[in-house]
């Protein structure tokens, strides 16, 4: 059991892609006292202003949001521009026409002031293989009232046997990567809405799991994962592992150092009994009492603290 909650938590834990984005945040504007004091995001700028205008001259097209996450996660000059180079020629190259595809999804999608998702889960890569395995019912982005993405996984939940006996590993490796698209226009167009650096909360439940990723899904998260770290610094918040059977909670200190060093220090294990008595996700986007219930659970689990420190890198 241990062996198979560890391969488990470590392949889902920032990676399945949720396509059904969800609802607006409410009321994500800006407070009065911003006329009289800087928002987060203007205070970010002015203290990195130098690398994220030294990052321009390598990715001109490149938001100015998406290079402050860049010179936030790459203080070093070096290292911040080599991965901006990356970032550029995938955009421009291979990755091309995922990034054309979620813009164009996401602008179908808000269109009428506020969130259809289907046109974002319609275009997808390989969206009519894949969609009959990713929905709504196992993994699903909400929004929180701050604005975060709040990125719920019920890993049991996703025939990933079946649907790897249709499709290959490079076609999921693109719908994640489509999935991460957009979820950064989102984020980052919240965060220019507020002033408040939005991100991505990881809620990883392991309700239900009896078995180990199938080895070539588990092939397909290691490979976007790496590609998620590289292409999208500083998206990801608070990485949360739910209702961890009672039995292994002991073993907590032994997971944590099997993680990336970038995810440790976000990480955090605990249970979410609103969670966890959930059948299928989809309830959190049809019934407002449960997902206003579920919202405030993971606001109660991500303490002020914790938040500062993991939520805005």
């Amino acid at each position: 059991m241990l062996r198979v909650v560890v391969a488990t938590v470590l392949g889902l834990s920032s990676q399945a892609a949720a396509l059904q984005v969800g609802f607006r945040a409410p009321g994500v504007t800006v407070p009065r006292a911003a006329a009289y004091m800087q928002t987060q995001v203007e205070s970010l700028l002015s203290a990195n202003g130098a690398l994220v205008e030294e990052l321009a001259t390598i990715g001109p097209d490149v938001s100015e949001l998406t290079r402050l996450r860049f010179a936030m996660q790459f203080p070093d000059p070096s290292e911040a521009k080599a991965a901006m180079r990356e970032n550029v020629a995938w955009r421009a190259g291979a990755g091309k026409s995922i990034v054309d595809s979620a813009a164009k999804a996401v602008a179908e999608a808000t269109a009428g002031g506020g969130w259809d998702n289907e046109p974002v889960r319609a275009a997808a890569p390989h969206a009519t293989a894949i969609n009959e395995f990713v929905s709504p019912k196992n993994i699903l982005t909400l929004s929180t009232a701050k604005g975060d993405l709040v990125y719920v996984i019920r890993a049991s939940g996703v025939d990933d046997k079946t649907m790897m006996s249709k499709v290959s590993v490079d076609q999921v490796v693109d719908f994640f990567l489509y999935a991460k698209e957009v979820h950064s226009l989102v984020a980052n167009a919240r965060s220019k809405q507020s002033g408040r650096l939005c991100n991505v909360i990881f809620a990883n439940d392991i309700t239900g799991t009896r078995k180990p990723p199938d080895a070539l899904f588990g092939k397909a998260l290691t490979a976007s994962s790496k590609s998620f770290e590289k292409l999208y610094p500083g998206l990801a918040g608070p990485t949360m592992i739910l209702n961890l059977p009672f039995i292994l909670q002991a073993f907590v200190g032994l997971f944590k150092p099997l993680f990336p060093k970038s995810v440790q220090a976000r990480l955090k294990f605990t249970q979410a009994p609103v969670l966890s008595k959930l059948g299928e996700l989809t309830i959190l986007t049809t019934d407002a009492g449960k997902r206003k219930s579920f919202l405030a659970e993971i606001d109660n689990l991500l303490d002020d603290g914790f938040y500062a420190t993991a939520g805005n890198m």
